[in-house]
């Protein structure tokens, strides 16, 4: 076991193998297999405390990070979230299958799969797997004991599958605009965030109206030229668009702003510009976030069906020639499996996702509905990828859970220092949280 410090940090890092597919392997939930074939991965976690404690008996938080596709944060100081969090706790961060050091999903593994095993592949890392991966974690490698746990957007989805699948193993819960539907339908979500991103559009537009003109010119260029980013793959102006997945952030429309402002070197688009836009919108370093972003919602009967694509049929507003020119959000749509380099090797894949008629539950409504593990969510009342609306729903259905519905922050609300403590003490005040045993 490798172990080290970091600023106010000792490190401890952990790999176990757990299987690819825990019901073709035959495995209960949180247990080793039983025998029989089937492919192993790693699971990777890191594990933080306070230099001062290393060898303190301290309660554990487990982070769950957004997503999907999020490996666990890389931690430079012992700051934000984590420095509290450290103060009463270790703390994990697992790298969720397929991301980071827990057996990555690349483009060169989906390559040399066909189509259908490229999709019973990426079906085995889905939120029911990624729990039971945190599961075996923890009656492995920390002794059995409950834990707490915080998600962040798509973790706190997998906090509802955690509740739903294995609330014994949880102490407190603690989420930051990740309320998932208990009712999962692709085709709700973005009916709900398409008006959302619109507004977040005219937000923008209002701060920087001179960027309609240089956007528009931007938009105008690509229409009628083959303009290459560096990695030779054509930048259209859809996937200009897709940019705006950045408006949801707090930063976020300063960061396009700024990325517009060096669009122009004279009369052509800048080296810098198309630079950018390739990093932003290349996927290389998480291609799960984009092969399973509509996956995620598949739950019971009914394909997902490309929902984000069949939505913004319906919305002429963020058509390619409309003017202003509008970003689009967290959708992912077909045409970025064959145009973006490194999505293309999980076309034929997600294609047949898209198409699956059935999906194994996520969420088991009693379960929720009787649960008595305290949590408390923070609900950000204008998140533009996960509807408020949604959440609050959520809340009232799930027992146990107190929420915090504020307009102050934006999605990555858990950058802010007073997040998590605002959460924390909501737990505390129902005698929660310390209860780790």
């Amino acid at each position: 076991m490798i172990s080290y410090t970091i600023p106010r940090m000792y490190v401890r890092e952990h790999t176990v193998d757990v299987p690819l597919d825990w019901d073709a392997k035959g495995a209960a939930l949180g247990e080793a297999g039983r025998g029989g074939v089937g492919e192993s991965i790693s699971l990777f976690a890191r594990e933080l405390v306070d230099p001062a404690r290393v060898d303190e008996e301290l309660p554990v938080l487990l982070f769950l990070q957004g997503g999907p596709g999020g490996k666990g944060p890389r931690p430079v100081g012992a700051d934000g979230w984590i420095g509290r969090a450290l103060k009463t706790h270790r703390v994990v961060l697992m790298d969720q299958r397929g991301t980071g050091r827990s057996t990555p999903v690349s483009g060169r593994k989906m390559a040399s799969m066909t189509a259908e095993e490229g999709a019973a592949y990426l079906a085995c890392f889905r939120a029911d797997s990624i729990v039971a991966d945190a599961e075996h974690l923890r009656k492995t490698v920390f002794g059995g004991k409950r834990w707490s746990t915080l998600g962040q957007s798509y973790g706190g989805f997998l906090t509802l599958t955690y509740l739903s699948q294995a609330p014994e193993g949880l102490s407190a819960c603690y989420v930051t605009g990740g309320l998932a539907s208990i009712d999962p339908s692709a085709a709700e979500v973005y009916r709900r965030t398409y008006p959302r991103v619109a507004a977040k559009n005219r937000e923008f537009y209002r701060r920087y109206p001179h960027n309609v003109e240089r956007i528009a010119r931007i938009a105008d260029r690509l229409a009628a030229d083959d303009v290459r980013l560096p990695d030779g793959d054509r930048l259209t102006v859809r996937r200009l668009q897709s940019l705006g997945i950045d408006f949801g952030m707090k930063p976020g429309y300063e960061r396009i702003h700024w990325l517009i402002d060096e669009a122009f070197d004279g009369d052509e688009l800048s080296d810098t510009f198309l630079g950018q836009v390739q990093a932003q919108s290349s996927y290389l370093g998480n291609p799960l976030f984009a092969a399973l972003q509509e996956s995620i919602y598949g739950s019971g009967d009914g394909a997902t069906a490309w929902a984000a694509e069949a939505e913004r049929a319906r919305h002429p507003e963020f058509a390619e020639d409309a003017r202003p020119l509008l970003f689009t959000g967290e959708m992912m749509y077909p045409w970025m499996f064959a145009e973006i380099r490194g999505l293309r090797p999980f076309r034929g894949a997600v294609e047949l996702l898209a198409q699956r008629p059935s999906w194994p539950a996520l969420y088991d409504l009693e379960k929720l509905a009787a649960n008595d593990v305290p949590v408390a969510a923070a609900v950000y009342f204008d998140d533009m990828y996960v509807d408020s609306g949604l959440q609050l729903d959520t809340a009232n259905r799930v027992g146990n859970v107190q929420a915090w519905v504020t307009n102050e922050y934006e999605h990555d609300g858990l950058g802010a220092d007073r997040v998590f403590e605002r959460l924390q003490e909501l737990v505390a005040s129902i005698g929660g949280g310390v209860r780790d045993r």
